[in-house]
């Protein structure tokens, strides 16, 4: 089921009974985020507080906080489904050179029905401010105490290639200043930095557009880690196999969705930079406070009633954990086609999806662990991964138990260790210095002669399979269960 605003998947949720009321007030400062990451941990509900404090408008958190929640919200009904709906998608064979496989791509993107569709009027219209407005009329969370304020953290942020017109849209906390103004947290690698110093060498100020809420893919997409270049409103409307409805703006040159529930027009002057943070970030530290761009909110739109979607980030698994396996889930095909030998790829929650990646690879020659480790660290995203663990094909890496056993009995240090410098996540606060450090690479594949191992290598215990099946079948007999 494809949803077309963010209403439709909370009714369907609560229809579903994955979505629960809470009608005592509750207070965004802190409150909020304890109900929530209790409720997380477990792998709790959605959660719609109808009173909050200091606001007439309702809050709905942790839509996207379990693996069912997250197929649903792409369409699926189960979360294996992600791979197999992109690998029918990608027809390409894997002898084809890496030059056509991204022709394919290329191709596919540009005959997908997906560009956005212009509407003149929207819900998003419904209600105007262009002066009577603040931001703290929203139900703004502070998230964790050593936070450096309240942040917006669920947001689509909304910005425009000076050069080409595209526009890109990232999910950047921003933490509320005062009434009009709010910390603008986009990384020097994300595709709206990017923008900003194209824009700053320009001499121009550069015009922001931030969405809350929309349906369910359009908010997913934003977080989706796609190439420069490519839309991700032009990707959420090939996701939903229909267009995502578009309206110009009031006050900035930018495109926005037509059924989100609140729209923050305005501006970042080029070169102006404020202190942002402390925040309690997606590793389960805080994030420390640096200098970032500032947006001015000059006009806000929303709908009569709207809702105000919000996450919580912090020691996993978070609602954000489910995200990004969905996205582990989606471009599994399209490593692959990069990388036909890889077999399955693991994040695991616990190593936030930049700090550890378990990968299973169908070993045709030696030292080809160490091939696919280069190879992996040079594709987009996956350069910031620090640890990569390379196993053999039987090996199950979303298994992490038999992970662990396999890499701590075949690795000897010396030999199937490797250490590289490069690019690491900004959030990263292990390395001497922020953005670059060490990686590590760990072969834990059995090793071959050719790698330079003379003894004979052991065979793993298995039971007979004649076995199995007579105390499968005699098992009751047993009187153990």
């Amino acid at each position: 089921m494809i949803f077309n605003d963010l209403r439709g998947f909370v009714d369907f949720l609560e229809d579903k009974k994955e979505l629960v009321r809470i009608k005592t007030e509750v207070d965004p400062l802190l409150e909020i985020t304890e109900i929530t990451d209790r409720i997380s941990k477990k792998g709790g509900p959605a959660l719609f507080f109808e009173k909050v404090k200091g606001s007439h408008i309702p809050l709905v958190i942790n839509l996207f906080g379990s693996y069912r929640r997250m197929s649903w919200a792409l369409g699926v009904e189960d979360f294996g489904h992600i791979t197999e709906r992109f690998s029918s998608l990608l027809k390409a064979t894997p002898d084809l050179k890496l030059r056509q496989k991204l022709e394919i791509l290329k191709e596919l993107y540009r005959l997908s029905t997906s560009r956005p569709k212009e509407v003149k009027k929207a819900p998003c219209h419904e209600i105007v401010k262009n002066n009577n407005f603040s931001l703290f009329d929203f139900p703004v969370l502070k998230c964790w105490p050593g936070d450096g304020g309240r942040f917006i953290t669920l947001p689509l942020v909304i910005t425009k290639d000076p050069e080409t017109g595209s526009q890109n849209v990232g999910m950047y906390r921003m933490q509320v200043y005062d009434d009009k103004t709010t910390g603008m947290h986009w990384h020097t690698h994300h595709d709206g930095a990017v923008n900003y110093r194209k824009t700053a060498k320009l001499g121009r100020r550069m015009e922001v557009a931030v969405a809350l809420g929309g349906d369910p893919i359009t908010i997913y997409s934003a977080t989706a880690p796609l190439p420069y270049g490519i839309e991700e409103l032009f990707f959420a409307g090939f996701l939903r196999n229909k267009p995502v409805e578009v309206v110009k703006a009031k006050t900035v040159d930018i495109f926005v969705p037509a059924r989100a529930e609140i729209i923050l027009e305005g501006y970042v002057e080029t070169g102006e930079e404020r202190i942002e943070g402390p925040f309690g970030d997606h590793t389960g530290y805080y994030s420390v406070a640096d200098k970032y761009p500032v947006f001015h909110v000059v006009c806000i739109t929303h709908k009569k009633e709207p809702v105000y979607p919000t996450t919580i980030v912090g020691k996993p698994p978070m609602e954000d954990c489910y995200m990004g396996k969905a996205t582990e889930r989606m471009f599994l095909p399209f490593i692959k086609m990069q990388l036909p030998e890889i077999v399955d790829i693991n994040l695991p929650l616990e190593g936030v999806f930049h700090n550890c990646a378990l990968i299973s690879i169908k070993k045709s020659y030696p030292m080809h662990a160490r091939k696919v480790m280069n190879a992996v660290w040079g594709l987009g995203q996956m350069m910031f991964s620090k640890f990569i663990f390379i196993f053999d094909e039987d090996v199950n890496v979303q298994n992490t138990s038999e992970a662990a056993w396999k890499s701590f009995n075949n690795v000897d240090p010396a030999r199937d260790i490797m250490v590289v410098e490069g690019p690491l996540d900004v959030l990263d606060h292990s390395s001497n210095k922020p953005l670059y450090g060490a990686k590590m690479g760990v072969d834990a594949t059995r090793k071959w002669p050719e790698e330079g191992y003379k003894r004979e290598w052991p065979e793993e215990i298995k039971m007979s399979e004649e076995i199995k099946k007579l105390v499968e079948q005699r098992w009751t007999e047993y009187g153990l269960e």
